[in-house]
């Protein structure tokens, strides 16, 4: 950092969303195919000794985060839910146990939504205002779900991911935060895209981060925050951190590619990036952009998206 103090740099700094996805090692989309929900009770869970390391890498950085947290964990660890909110970082809903919004109808995804808050409230002791769908799974194909979160008193989403890509993904929403209902103040705020090449590429964390040098990454960040003048929001999940994790062997090989790669170097990668940026909640960062947040309206009654 040439000498410069992360405090000098981060004073002037624009404050990016940092946040964790709290999901442990069998929940993760790569292997809904071949580990079964049923079987999630009978597996170790690791959860809650990495979210542990996570809440002490953020400490020895002196920054807050958003753990947007599944119900099912919640209900097992209401003492790390608490940990977390007692820390000073806020807790977020991630739906109950990792399903993917477009296998919901509208009603079905009232009840998800309604039953993880009502678990996550209870455990942390704090109104719970902020909601991650499972793999960015707000799409063209489901924009009733804006109306869903704002009808159960969500202030903020950050649910979609505007670049294509195989698992998930929608390439026409805005890069950054959005209002999607006419009706109503409730923003969404879409993981970071970077523009190279003249194109659109994901720069917000999970595996991109631990695939690519951590260069790519404070190249991304800095575009964003200088020369596009917004926060950049930035993900990952407890189970990154841990090497030790066990094997899926029936799984896809390019699965496996996907969750492994990477992990032994992830810890010391997501320190770097705690001290070289300004990061706070995502609830704060969605506070600040509802100012400048643009409109995107969206059908919700025919899906059809409107600019």
């Amino acid at each position: 950092m040439n000498g410069t103090t992360p405090a000098a740099i981060h004073s002037s700094a624009i404050v990016n969303g940092l946040s964790v996805d709290v999901e442990d090692w069998f929940q993760v989309g790569a292997f809904e195919n071949v580990i079964e929900r049923s079987d999630w009770d009978g597996l170790k869970t690791r959860v809650e000794d990495n979210v542990s390391r996570i809440i002490d890498l953020f400490d020895a950085a002196d920054v807050k985060a958003t753990f947007f947290t599944l119900g099912w964990i919640a209900e097992r660890h209401p003492a790390l839910i608490r940990r977390i909110a007692d820390a000073g970082h806020e807790v977020a809903s991630h739906g109950y146990d990792h399903a993917r919004v477009f296998t919901f109808d509208q009603p079905a995804f009232g009840a998800d939504l309604a039953k993880a808050q009502a678990i996550l409230q209870d455990a942390c002791g704090q109104p719970v205002t902020g909601y991650r769908a499972p793999s960015f799974s707000i799409d063209q194909r489901n924009t009733w779900a804006f109306a869903e979160l704002a009808e159960q008193g969500y202030i903020y989403s950050s649910s979609v991911a505007p670049i294509t890509h195989d698992h998930y993904g929608w390439r026409e929403a805005p890069r950054f935060a959005f209002r999607p209902l006419s009706w109503s103040d409730m923003i969404e705020i879409p993981v970071t895209t970077a523009i190279l090449g003249g194109k659109r590429v994901a720069a917000g964390g999970g595996g991109f981060f631990r695939v690519l040098p951590y260069a790519f990454s404070r190249w991304a960040i800095r575009q964003v925050n200088s020369r596009d003048e917004r926060p950049a929001v930035f993900y990952f999940h407890p189970w990154e951190i841990d090497p030790d994790q066990p094997r899926v062997p029936n799984a896809p090989l390019r699965s496996k590619l996907r969750h492994y790669t990477g992990l032994e170097q992830m810890a010391g990668k997501l320190s770097d990036l705690a001290n070289e940026f300004a990061w706070g909640r995502m609830n704060e960062v969605a506070a600040r952009e509802a100012a400048r947040a643009g409109q995107f309206f969206v059908d919700v009654a025919d899906k059809d998206v409107a600019a």
